[in-house]
């Protein structure tokens, strides 16, 4: 994962391996071996480096964690008829809103 996603920032930074290790101060080899998937980095190292290409390193929580499924139940609970009705009177009621920001 670190590999895909230190090279993904590093492309979109328009760096190459070298140019991204001298703006984080690390070694060039240790941006191709990290990379490669050959070298896990800790995490300092690999915050540093893709701050060094803009991009940050951040805590989330997983996908899915702490959704309230109360509403997808309720319309699980109604017929495709009923859901394809309610979805037509959705959008009206959203043509309306937007309608009204004009």
């Amino acid at each position: 994962m670190a590999a895909r996603m230190l090279r993904y920032a590093r492309r979109r930074a328009g760096l190459t391996q070298r140019g991204l290790a001298a703006a984080a101060g690390v070694p060039q080899s240790t941006v191709a071996r990290i990379e490669a998937g050959l070298l896990a980095p800790r995490s300092d190292t690999l915050e540093r480096l893709l701050r060094a290409a803009g991009f940050a390193l951040e805590v989330m929580p997983a996908a899915g964690t702490g959704v309230d499924r109360t509403q997808i139940r309720e319309l699980l609970r109604l017929t495709p008829g009923e859901r394809a009705r309610l979805a037509v009177a959705d959008a009206a009621g959203l043509e309306r809103v937007l309608g009204a920001r004009r």
